[in-house]
Protein backbone atom coordinates (compact mmCIF):
# COMPACT_ATOMS: atom_id res chain seq x y z
CA UNK A 1 0.00 0.00 0.00
CA UNK A 2 1.21 3.13 -1.00
CA UNK A 3 2.20 6.14 1.99
CA UNK A 4 0.22 8.92 1.38
CA UNK A 5 -0.95 8.00 -2.02
CA UNK A 6 -1.85 10.99 -4.47
CA UNK A 7 -3.10 11.33 -7.55
CA UNK A 8 -0.91 13.07 -10.87
CA UNK A 9 -2.60 14.89 -14.00
CA UNK A 10 -2.18 11.82 -15.73
CA UNK A 11 -4.38 9.52 -13.48
CA UNK A 12 -1.12 7.42 -11.96
CA UNK A 13 -1.82 7.37 -8.35
CA UNK A 14 1.67 7.29 -6.98
CA UNK A 15 3.48 8.09 -3.36
CA UNK A 16 3.76 11.61 -2.30
CA UNK A 17 7.53 12.63 -1.93
CA UNK A 18 8.18 15.12 0.59
CA UNK A 19 11.54 16.05 -0.27
CA UNK A 20 10.26 16.45 -4.10
CA UNK A 21 8.13 19.20 -2.49
CA UNK A 22 10.86 20.58 -0.12
CA UNK A 23 12.87 20.74 -3.53
CA UNK A 24 10.15 22.74 -5.79
CA UNK A 25 10.08 25.30 -2.78
CA UNK A 26 13.72 26.18 -2.40
CA UNK A 27 14.16 26.27 -6.21
CA UNK A 28 11.61 28.98 -5.95
CA UNK A 29 13.57 30.54 -3.39
CA UNK A 30 12.06 29.78 -0.02
CA UNK A 31 14.21 29.15 2.74
CA UNK A 32 15.09 25.53 4.27
CA UNK A 33 12.80 26.52 7.41
CA UNK A 34 10.18 27.94 5.13
CA UNK A 35 10.09 25.07 2.82
CA UNK A 36 10.08 22.37 5.76
CA UNK A 37 6.88 24.54 7.52
CA UNK A 38 5.03 23.90 4.47
CA UNK A 39 5.93 20.48 3.94
CA UNK A 40 4.99 20.36 7.54
CA UNK A 41 1.31 21.63 6.84
CA UNK A 42 0.99 19.92 4.06
CA UNK A 43 1.13 16.36 5.72
CA UNK A 44 -0.83 17.18 8.78
CA UNK A 45 -3.73 18.23 6.42
CA UNK A 46 -2.65 15.25 3.99
CA UNK A 47 -6.73 13.37 4.48
CA UNK A 48 -7.59 16.62 2.35
CA UNK A 49 -5.00 16.49 0.04
CA UNK A 50 -5.73 13.43 -3.33
CA UNK A 51 -3.98 15.71 -6.04
CA UNK A 52 -1.09 16.77 -7.21
CA UNK A 53 -3.03 20.31 -8.10
CA UNK A 54 -4.90 20.27 -4.39
CA UNK A 55 -1.07 20.05 -3.21
CA UNK A 56 0.16 22.90 -5.36
CA UNK A 57 -2.66 24.82 -4.03
CA UNK A 58 -2.13 24.55 -0.53
CA UNK A 59 1.89 24.25 -1.03
CA UNK A 60 1.46 27.88 -3.06
CA UNK A 61 -1.29 29.49 -0.12
CA UNK A 62 0.96 28.35 2.85
CA UNK A 63 4.07 29.89 1.11
CA UNK A 64 2.84 32.97 0.06
CA UNK A 65 3.22 33.65 4.32
CA UNK A 66 6.28 32.87 4.70
CA UNK A 67 8.06 34.34 0.93
CA UNK A 68 5.47 35.96 -1.10
CA UNK A 69 8.61 36.32 -3.92
CA UNK A 70 9.17 32.69 -3.81
CA UNK A 71 5.69 31.98 -3.87
CA UNK A 72 5.45 34.39 -7.05
CA UNK A 73 8.75 32.18 -8.82
CA UNK A 74 6.14 29.08 -7.02
CA UNK A 75 3.94 29.59 -9.66
CA UNK A 76 5.94 29.46 -12.92
CA UNK A 77 3.63 26.37 -14.54
CA UNK A 78 0.52 27.53 -13.87
CA UNK A 79 1.58 31.31 -15.17
CA UNK A 80 3.36 29.37 -18.41
CA UNK A 81 -0.58 27.59 -19.32
CA UNK A 82 -1.95 31.40 -18.28
CA UNK A 83 -0.06 33.34 -21.53
CA UNK A 84 -2.86 31.13 -23.65
CA UNK A 85 -4.88 30.72 -25.62
CA UNK A 86 -2.77 31.78 -28.35
CA UNK A 87 0.50 29.78 -28.78
CA UNK A 88 2.52 33.68 -29.45
CA UNK A 89 3.01 34.63 -26.43
CA UNK A 90 4.77 31.68 -25.70
CA UNK A 91 6.97 31.52 -28.85
CA UNK A 92 8.11 35.19 -27.42
CA UNK A 93 8.86 33.82 -24.47
CA UNK A 94 11.24 30.92 -25.83
CA UNK A 95 12.29 33.61 -28.25
CA UNK A 96 13.30 35.99 -25.36
CA UNK A 97 14.98 33.03 -23.15
CA UNK A 98 17.45 32.24 -26.45
CA UNK A 99 18.23 36.09 -26.73
CA UNK A 100 19.58 35.92 -23.02
CA UNK A 101 21.83 32.77 -24.30
CA UNK A 102 23.21 35.05 -26.43
CA UNK A 103 21.00 33.74 -29.74
CA UNK A 104 19.69 36.03 -32.20
CA UNK A 105 16.35 34.99 -33.13
CA UNK A 106 14.01 35.35 -35.42
CA UNK A 107 10.63 34.07 -35.38
CA UNK A 108 7.64 33.26 -36.84
CA UNK A 109 9.07 33.56 -40.98
CA UNK A 110 8.79 31.65 -43.89
CA UNK A 111 11.72 29.62 -45.06
CA UNK A 112 11.62 27.03 -47.91
CA UNK A 113 12.53 23.54 -48.16
CA UNK A 114 13.49 21.62 -50.96
CA UNK A 115 9.64 20.33 -51.50
CA UNK A 116 7.86 23.00 -49.74
CA UNK A 117 7.97 26.53 -47.90
CA UNK A 118 7.58 26.31 -43.94
CA UNK A 119 6.58 28.63 -41.62
CA UNK A 120 9.00 28.45 -38.68
CA UNK A 121 8.50 29.59 -35.26
CA UNK A 122 12.08 30.10 -34.23
CA UNK A 123 15.16 30.49 -36.02
CA UNK A 124 17.87 31.10 -33.96
CA UNK A 125 21.68 31.72 -34.41
CA UNK A 126 24.79 31.92 -32.49
CA UNK A 127 28.38 31.80 -33.54
CA UNK A 128 28.56 28.58 -35.92
CA UNK A 129 25.31 27.38 -34.79
CA UNK A 130 21.98 27.75 -36.02
CA UNK A 131 18.40 26.21 -34.57
CA UNK A 132 15.37 25.81 -36.13
CA UNK A 133 12.57 25.62 -33.36
CA UNK A 134 8.96 24.49 -32.79
CA UNK A 135 7.03 25.63 -30.13
CA UNK A 136 4.07 23.77 -28.99
CA UNK A 137 2.50 25.54 -26.59
CA UNK A 138 -0.43 23.47 -24.40
CA UNK A 139 -3.38 25.09 -22.05
CA UNK A 140 -3.74 21.96 -19.91
CA UNK A 141 -0.92 19.93 -18.56
CA UNK A 142 -2.34 16.60 -19.34
CA UNK A 143 -1.97 17.44 -23.18
CA UNK A 144 1.60 15.87 -23.60
CA UNK A 145 3.39 15.66 -26.82
CA UNK A 146 3.41 12.25 -28.45
CA UNK A 147 6.06 10.95 -30.61
CA UNK A 148 3.47 12.22 -33.85
CA UNK A 149 4.81 15.56 -33.05
CA UNK A 150 8.49 14.88 -32.77
CA UNK A 151 8.29 12.97 -36.46
CA UNK A 152 6.37 15.70 -38.18
CA UNK A 153 8.51 18.24 -36.88
CA UNK A 154 11.85 16.24 -38.07
CA UNK A 155 10.35 16.07 -41.51
CA UNK A 156 9.84 19.64 -42.02
CA UNK A 157 13.44 19.82 -40.67
CA UNK A 158 15.29 17.81 -43.08
CA UNK A 159 13.27 19.28 -45.78
CA UNK A 160 14.55 22.82 -44.74
CA UNK A 161 18.53 21.26 -44.41
CA UNK A 162 17.89 20.66 -48.40
CA UNK A 163 16.46 24.14 -48.79
CA UNK A 164 16.73 27.51 -47.32
CA UNK A 165 19.09 25.80 -44.03
CA UNK A 166 21.63 24.41 -46.53
CA UNK A 167 23.21 27.75 -47.32
CA UNK A 168 24.16 28.00 -43.23
CA UNK A 169 25.45 24.55 -43.58
CA UNK A 170 27.36 25.60 -46.63
CA UNK A 171 29.01 28.50 -44.72
CA UNK A 172 30.48 26.04 -42.25
CA UNK A 173 27.67 26.47 -39.54
CA UNK A 174 26.20 23.19 -37.54
CA UNK A 175 22.45 22.61 -37.47
CA UNK A 176 19.90 21.45 -34.66
CA UNK A 177 16.44 20.78 -34.39
CA UNK A 178 14.63 22.01 -31.21
CA UNK A 179 10.86 21.31 -30.00
CA UNK A 180 9.60 23.88 -27.30
CA UNK A 181 6.32 22.63 -24.65
CA UNK A 182 5.28 24.04 -21.77
CA UNK A 183 4.08 20.31 -21.14
CA UNK A 184 6.10 17.13 -21.35
CA UNK A 185 6.62 14.62 -23.57
CA UNK A 186 5.63 10.72 -24.27
CA UNK A 187 8.42 8.01 -23.47
CA UNK A 188 8.25 7.02 -27.05
CA UNK A 189 8.79 11.06 -28.41
CA UNK A 190 11.47 11.27 -26.16
CA UNK A 191 13.16 7.85 -27.15
CA UNK A 192 12.83 9.14 -30.80
CA UNK A 193 14.39 12.43 -30.02
CA UNK A 194 17.30 10.95 -28.62
CA UNK A 195 17.71 8.66 -31.69
CA UNK A 196 17.26 11.36 -34.51
CA UNK A 197 19.35 14.01 -32.18
CA UNK A 198 16.43 16.15 -31.59
CA UNK A 199 16.22 18.38 -28.36
CA UNK A 200 12.96 18.28 -26.62
CA UNK A 201 12.80 21.07 -24.27
CA UNK A 202 9.68 20.99 -22.19
CA UNK A 203 8.69 21.52 -18.31
CA UNK A 204 11.42 19.34 -17.00
CA UNK A 205 13.26 17.51 -19.68
CA UNK A 206 16.05 17.35 -20.78
CA UNK A 207 16.99 16.82 -17.14
CA UNK A 208 18.80 19.86 -15.81
CA UNK A 209 17.79 22.01 -19.23
CA UNK A 210 14.20 21.91 -19.12
CA UNK A 211 11.97 24.88 -18.73
CA UNK A 212 11.88 25.10 -15.02
CA UNK A 213 15.35 25.62 -14.70
CA UNK A 214 15.84 28.00 -17.92
CA UNK A 215 13.91 30.47 -16.86
CA UNK A 216 15.48 29.76 -12.96
CA UNK A 217 19.17 30.06 -14.79
CA UNK A 218 18.21 33.55 -16.79
CA UNK A 219 15.79 35.31 -14.72
CA UNK A 220 13.31 35.60 -16.85
CA UNK A 221 9.80 35.11 -15.61
CA UNK A 222 6.55 35.68 -17.37
CA UNK A 223 4.57 38.37 -16.23
CA UNK A 224 1.61 35.94 -15.90
CA UNK A 225 3.41 35.08 -12.33
CA UNK A 226 2.19 38.08 -10.95
CA UNK A 227 -0.31 37.56 -8.34
CA UNK A 228 -0.96 41.04 -7.60
CA UNK A 229 -2.76 41.46 -11.23
CA UNK A 230 -6.36 40.04 -12.37
CA UNK A 231 -6.46 37.54 -14.60
CA UNK A 232 -8.19 39.86 -17.23
CA UNK A 233 -5.47 42.59 -16.49
CA UNK A 234 -2.90 39.61 -17.54
CA UNK A 235 -4.78 38.95 -20.39
CA UNK A 236 -4.70 42.73 -21.79
CA UNK A 237 -0.89 43.13 -21.02
CA UNK A 238 0.05 40.01 -22.59
CA UNK A 239 -2.16 40.36 -26.35
CA UNK A 240 -2.72 44.20 -26.14
CA UNK A 241 0.25 45.61 -24.48
CA UNK A 242 2.66 42.78 -26.64
CA UNK A 243 4.31 42.36 -22.85
CA UNK A 244 5.45 39.07 -22.08
CA UNK A 245 8.09 38.62 -19.40
CA UNK A 246 7.75 40.27 -15.71
CA UNK A 247 10.95 42.52 -16.62
CA UNK A 248 8.64 44.05 -19.82
CA UNK A 249 6.48 45.38 -17.26
CA UNK A 250 9.19 46.69 -14.82
CA UNK A 251 10.45 48.41 -18.09
CA UNK A 252 7.35 49.84 -19.41
CA UNK A 253 5.00 50.51 -15.95
CA UNK A 254 3.22 52.97 -18.03
CA UNK A 255 1.27 50.39 -19.55
CA UNK A 256 -0.60 49.67 -16.11
CA UNK A 257 -1.88 53.12 -16.54
CA UNK A 258 -3.50 52.54 -19.63
CA UNK A 259 -5.24 49.59 -17.73
CA UNK A 260 -6.63 52.47 -15.49
CA UNK A 261 -4.86 50.70 -12.55
CA UNK A 262 -5.02 53.06 -9.06
CA UNK A 263 -2.05 54.13 -7.98
CA UNK A 264 -2.44 52.07 -4.80
CA UNK A 265 -2.42 48.78 -6.55
CA UNK A 266 0.70 49.65 -8.79
CA UNK A 267 3.12 50.34 -5.82
CA UNK A 268 1.67 46.69 -4.82
CA UNK A 269 2.82 45.09 -8.38
CA UNK A 270 6.05 47.21 -9.17
CA UNK A 271 6.81 46.15 -5.57
CA UNK A 272 6.00 42.46 -6.61
CA UNK A 273 7.68 42.91 -10.34
CA UNK A 274 10.92 44.37 -8.28
CA UNK A 275 11.03 41.47 -6.25
CA UNK A 276 10.37 38.66 -8.80
CA UNK A 277 13.24 40.51 -11.50
CA UNK A 278 16.29 41.12 -8.43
Amino acid sequence: MLNNPIRKASGEVVAFEPSKLRTSLQRAGATADEADAVVQAILRDWPSMTTTKQVYRRAHRLLRRYNKTAATRYSLKQALFALGPSGYPFETFIARLLEADGYSVEKGIVRNGQCIAHEVDILAEKENEIIFGECKFRNNQQLTNDVKVALYIRARYEDLLRGDLNAWLAKGYSARCFVFTNTRYTEDALRYGVCAQMTLVGWDSPNGYGLRDWVNRTGLHPLTCLHSLTRQEKSMLVEEEKLVLAQDLLQRPAALERLSIPAGRKKTILEELEGLCR
